[in-house]
């Protein structure tokens, strides 16, 4: 089982569910990660969100300092940060009512899991939705 303790059912009911997402530590640079799991994910259909507060637009859309700036609803959040900034990030998370917060390969962080799911929000940890998702199709 994965660390996050998901089961695939768990994975594929996140894929089915959510439309809006906003990527944390979106690169605007083509051969980063986020940029291509970003570049997927709205070539998949979902809504993207990039945050960033060094850059203005990504992807050809406006990209927020925050995730407070956000003016509309956010289904899941998708971590590019490192573990360390996940305590601080959860509480954003927690703030914008999220459902999912989504970490990427090689974060983990047990206490800001802990506490988003204590907000009653569904955690992921050391994976990648461009990696994930194909495999339940």
């Amino acid at each position: 089982m994965a660390i996050d303790g998901l089961t695939n059912d768990d994975i594929k009911h996140i894929r089915d569910e959510v439309n809006t997402i906003a990527v944390v530590g979106l690169s605007p640079k083509p051969h980063r990660a986020s940029h291509q799991v970003a570049l997927y994910l709205q070539q998949q259909g979902y809504q993207i969100i990039p945050v960033h507060p060094q850059h203005k637009t990504i992807l050809g859309l406006t990209c927020y300092a925050t995730l407070g700036a956000i003016p509309i609803d956010v289904d899941m959040v998708d971590c590019f940060r490192a573990a360390e900034a996940m305590p601080s990030l959860v509480d954003e998370v927690i703030a914008i009512g999220a459902k999912v917060m989504w970490m990427q390969l090689d974060i983990y962080h047990a206490d800001a899991a802990a506490k988003a799911r204590a907000a009653g929000i569904v955690v992921v940890m050391d994976r990648c939705p461009k990696i994930e998702f194909p495999k339940l199709n």
